[in-house]
């Protein structure tokens, strides 16, 4: 295996690694300022507004019903399976994000460091050129040069 041939092109491992260190970098001082907070659950579907929880288990709970009657149901299956994404997805956009407060130049540093290391690696997959070898000279032609 040739450590410079990275996915296949020529050259590149340098600019992989040193790319990869960048995103995992500007990736966790970002991820290290924001916050996550649960906020309780808005369905403003049935009922108007409030919390409405307790009805996106009724598809989970008739799903996991119908498969203890018959286990290889594909309506219980389906029914717990939509069940599960339903609250999922409702966990998920109930939760509220926000970004800490830092300097400007903070900021540009991870986004720098983040993007900055994912052209690098990106960058390091394509071919980064072939080394330059001449034509060969013909023996019997002491005028020929490399340029002809």
């Amino acid at each position: 295996m040739d450590m410079h041939n990275v996915g296949g092109t020529p050259g590149g491992t340098r600019t992989f690694f040193l790319g990869l260190v960048m995103v995992i970098v500007g990736g966790y001082l970002l991820f290290d300022h924001v916050q996550v907070h649960g906020g309780f659950w808005r369905w403003r579907g049935i009922g108007g507004y409030g919390s409405s929880f307790g009805i996106t288990l009724i598809p989970l709970l008739f799903g996991i019903g119908i498969l203890f009657v018959n286990g290889r149901s594909l309506v219980g299956r389906l029914l717990t399976a939509g069940g599960f994404l339903v609250i999922l997805v409702g966990i998920i956009a109930n939760l509220d994000i926000h970004f800490r407060q830092t300097s400007l130049f903070n900021t540009l540093v991870m986004l720098v460091l983040l993007v900055g290391g994912t052209g690098l690696v990106v960058r390091s997959v394509l071919p980064m050129g072939q080394p330059h070898t001449p034509a060969p000279r013909d023996p019997r032609d002491p005028r020929r040069t490399d340029e002809d």
